[in-house]
């Protein structure tokens, strides 16, 4: 079951004066610590909720570029919140180096990198990657839980997202990183996963893997 389902810290990248808002970050900026201190919502300095795609494109003054993502974003956002789940705008203080953005399996919360979101592109690559791991929560059983579950076999990943992921991820986490790497450069994938996810049962759309269903019937979700 450990291959199938597990409860983590999800985390698909990149300083600024200290506040008293910082004051329990022991370890500096830029580090796990610190993003810690952001996903348990301690530390919020300069973290913002985002409503819609108004609240991405007024921090960098570029409406016209985001206007050929705002269905797809907005979509998405929109099936977030209907699952519980709520999305933040962060100082790049916060990620350790590299890391553009972070779901906490925990809070259902997801937070976006503003050193990175400039970049219709990166925004959407990201939310979508983020925003699958939250349907992966999703197929667990429910979103009010530390776990998360596949939810395509993971033949069906195109292999250079295979490759891709195990070049850059800790074997631990290939089965959840794979389908999220394709799922975060594929228009569409995740918002239809997050729309099932807020609709109903995710199993009802998405035909659960062998072990995801046993876990599924174990746990009393299928009957």
């Amino acid at each position: 079951m450990k291959k199938i389902i597990m409860g983590v810290l999800v985390a698909a990248s990149l300083s600024a004066p200290a506040l008293a808002d910082d004051s329990k970050i022991t370890k500096g900026y830029n580090t796990m610590d610190s993003m810690g201190c952001m996903l348990v919502r301690d530390c919020t300095d300069g973290v913002k909720e985002v409503n819609s795609i108004v609240d991405i494109a007024s921090e960098y003054h570029n409406w016209t570029d985001f206007a050929s993502v705002t269905d797809e974003f907005n979509r998405m956002l929109s099936a977030l919140n209907k699952i519980g789940v709520k999305v933040f705008l962060a100082p790049d203080k916060y990620f350790p180096p590299k890391h553009r953005g972070v779901y906490h399996t925990v809070s259902n919360n997801f937070f976006l990198n503003k050193e990175w979101m400039g970049s219709p592109r990166i925004l959407m690559s990201v939310m979508r990657h983020e925003g699958w791991h939250a349907a992966q929560d999703c197929m667990a059983g429910t979103i009010d839980n530390n776990m998360i579950a596949i939810i395509k076999p993971e033949d069906e990943v195109p292999m250079i997202y295979q490759v891709m992921v195990e070049r850059t991820y800790d074997k631990s986490a290939w089965p959840w990183e794979k389908e999220a790497s394709w799922a975060g450069r594929t228009e569409g994938m995740t918002m239809k996963a997050l729309e099932a996810c807020a609709a109903g049962p995710m199993w009802d759309v998405y035909e659960p893997t062998p072990l995801t269903r046993k876990y599924l019937v174990k746990e009393g979700f299928i009957k």
